[in-house]
């Protein structure tokens, strides 16, 4: 029966179709939905969990496929860094059931701190990477890679880029899981422990059999060469399906070769393309991978085709492609005239332009308010964190000042204070980061007995992904419970300096919090505890009185998105307000209160 699928939703129910017994990963856009969708198409006869990184997810999935279970690790490109050293060893060490790693990268980018490209990593640790263009091949080609993955014994990636991962396709797809696969077993062997003699012996592997899977891949059913003529067009991911729709929307039909598995590269169809055209267009985004093997080719089998792509600046070097940039860029190579897209009319208003901000009555604006009142007159810094609250970087807060990668929040604030920096240092991490990899922040800093403020944002879940649950909440993936995992007993156990669990919507106790750790030496600890807004029902509204007095400190000073101006003094949008309460303590006047006339 045909479903109208997301592609996430479409490589979960592939890689069920295909009998995955395993699944773990870290929350990230935008990979999020697949593990989302195998748990909640889950007949109980799949494992499935939110590891607590990414790191842990795939030592998890490795585990279950030694024994023989097909498992899938997901996580978003970022999240790759974070595994790299169990994916790298157990490639060496290999794999008895399928290992498909799942890794979303993000063009834009859209959702991430950096916009790096999967395929390089694949080259890098020689595994194999399959590169999805559309929805309904990704279905496919999840389970293509569960089949290699178990013939060669190596993990697998599958790389869908944003577009892939969001858009939808009516998808032939099974509705149930595959029942006749059978559960693991593990085997004892000397194989499952990595030496270094056995590393060397692997790498060998590894490097003699590129030639002979790249080969084998030419012939992979996605990887194809269509067209005639002396001109040709190289493309993969989302822009192999932008590029055929603007061939027939052209009437073009050049050469194309499509690449569905950019490593190994599929050297038999690119040498055919290069032999029978004169110049070759390269569509693809992130990095000119595909570029980069043809030209290799051409200088390994003395081709003289020119390579037009992201190094000769003929496409974009960053950011998304899209239909009208390559509307434009096959325009021009194939010499058609493209009409000019329609223009805006000259009378129609500007669209609103609203940056990123904290959601009203967010428990974070409340915590950064509290800290940076206590802080006032004080040399501090602030070094933040990746999620909801590296928004506290916005005015009027301006409170985060350096913003790395996960867990960076309570290590960055160390080297600015081992360089000699005399000010307070404080730092942030949510509290989906503290498990994830900041309680490795707060242990090196205890050790090498570094002075600072360490803040976890407690705010219940995970919210910048989707609100997913994590250690701290007491429930599981699956919606079992779990054993709570107390943030302050941890920091306890961490034998910090102190420890304070404070409301951060109770302005003068949270102030009072801070300024108390500010008196104190070495690692001091405060966990500001208020559940995300999306996750709890709003009890009452704020309102203004009539007689405001247009001093508009809670405008300035808050910048929370249910506050504006009206005739210079401040009203709340009710269907905004979440009655967080926050603007009456700020209110110098008691022009706020809750049921307030407006």
């Amino acid at each position: 029966m045909k479903e109208l699928l997301m592609g996430n939703e479409a490589i979960a129910v592939g890689a069920m179709a295909a009998g995955v017994r395993v699944v773990s990963g870290y929350p990230g856009t935008p990979s999020t939905e697949v593990l989302e969708t195998v748990a909640k198409r889950n007949n109980g006869s799949v494992y499935v969990e939110w590891s607590v990184n990414e790191k842990a997810a795939m030592e998890v999935a490795a585990g279950a496929a030694y024994a023989g279970a097909r498992a899938m690790v997901t996580m978003k490109q970022v999240g790759l860094n974070a595994c790299s050293d169990p994916l790298m060893c157990v490639n060496y060490v290999g794999v008895k059931g399928g290992l498909v790693v799942l890794v979303a990268d993000d063009p834009g980018p859209i959702s991430s701190q950096t916009e790096q490209d999967t395929r390089h990593f694949g080259r890098y640790a020689r595994i194999p990477v399959f590169d999805p263009t559309t929805p309904e091949q990704a279905y496919q080609m999840v389970q293509d890679a569960f089949e290699l993955s178990e013939q060669l014994g190596t993990p697998v990636i599958l790389r869908p880029t944003t577009r892939i991962c969001h858009s939808c396709a009516s998808i032939d797809a099974a509705d149930s899981v595959k029942s006749e696969e059978a559960g693991g077993h593990f085997e004892k062997d000397p194989r499952w422990v990595i030496f270094p003699k056995l590393s060397y012996m692997a790498k060998r592997k590894l490097f003699s059999r590129e030639s002979e899977l790249s080969k084998q891949l030419s012939y992979y059913g996605g990887n194809t060469l269509t067209g005639s003529g002396r001109l040709g067009i190289a493309c993969g991911g989302v822009s192999a399906a932008y590029a055929k729709d603007v061939l027939k929307e052209l009437n073009a039909d050049p050469r194309v070769l499509t690449v569905a598995t950019p490593y190994p590269f599929p050297d038999d169809p690119a040498i055919d393309l290069l032999k029978n055209a004169d110049r070759v267009l390269c569509l693809e985004e992130l990095d000119p991978v595909i570029e980069d093997a043809l030209i290799h080719i051409c200088g390994r089998e003395k081709i003289k085709t020119e390579i037009l792509g992201k190094r000769t600046g003929h496409t974009i070097t960053a950011g998304e492609n899209s239909h009208e940039i390559l509307r434009r860029q096959i325009g021009e190579f194939l010499g058609i005239k493209v009409p000019e897209a329609a223009k805006q009319d000259e009378n129609a208003p500007e669209l609103a332009v609203r940056p990123p901000i904290l959601c009203a009555g967010c428990p974070h604006r409340a915590s950064f308010y509290a800290v940076k009142q206590a802080m006032r007159g004080k040399k501090a810094v602030f070094s933040g964190d990746i999620g909801c609250y590296t928004l506290g970087n916005a005015a009027p807060l301006n409170t985060t000042d350096t913003c790395l990668c996960m867990g960076a929040g309570f290590t960055v604030p160390q080297g600015l204070e081992r360089a000699g920096d005399d000010a307070i240092h404080i730092g942030f991490v949510g509290d989906s980061t503290f498990f994830h990899s900041g309680i490795t922040g707060i242990i090196n800093a205890v050790y090498n007995r570094t002075d600072m403020i360490a803040v976890v944002l407690d705010n219940s879940t995970t919210a910048m992904t989707g609100h997913q649950p994590h250690p701290g909440i007491g429930k599981t993936m699956m919606g079992d419970v779990s054993r709570k995992i107390s943030i302050e007993k941890v920091l306890n156990a961490l034998e910090v300096t102190s420890v304070r669990v404070v409301d951060p919507l109770d302005l003068a106790a949270a102030v009072e919090a801070v300024k108390q750790a500010a008196e104190e030496k070495g690692v001091r600890c405060i966990v500001f505890r208020s559940p995300c807004i999306a996750i709890v029902k709003p009890a009452k509204k704020m309102a203004v009185k009539d007689d405001c007095r247009k001093c508009q400190k809670c405008i300035r000073e808050l910048g929370c998105p249910a506050l504006s101006l009206e005739n210079g003094r401040a009203v709340i949008e009710p269907s905004l307000c979440t009655g967080c309460g926050l603007c009456a303590q700020v209110c110098p006047f008691d022009m706020i209160t809750e049921g307030g006339v407006q």
